[in-house]
């Protein structure tokens, strides 16, 4: 089974220091399943965009991209919800 590598950018990095510890477990441990797979159920292509995704932690959301090619998932952003599209 292709195992991706996940890529946290700076600025990801920076922003999920913010985030409280009972969320950021939940966090890091979807960051592990999307290594696995990077479509897990109720994950969502985002409109407007060519290839960027969505996965929902609790009020938190992951937005990535997926590079089957090199076996990457980059992520872009992890914020709110109510933060995350702007």
């Amino acid at each position: 089974m292709k195992q991706y590598k996940v890529i946290l950018s700076d600025k990801v990095q920076k922003s999920i220091k913010n985030v409280s510890d009972d969320y950021l477990i939940k966090i890091h441990k979807e960051l592990s399943l999307l290594s696995l797979n990077p479509r897990p159920p109720g994950y969502i292509k985002l409109v407007g965009s060519k290839n960027a995704c969505r996965v929902r932690v609790g009020v938190y959301r992951i937005i990535y991209t997926i590079k089957d090619e090199i076996l990457t998932v980059e992520v872009i952003k992890i914020d709110h919800r109510g933060n995350v599209y702007r």
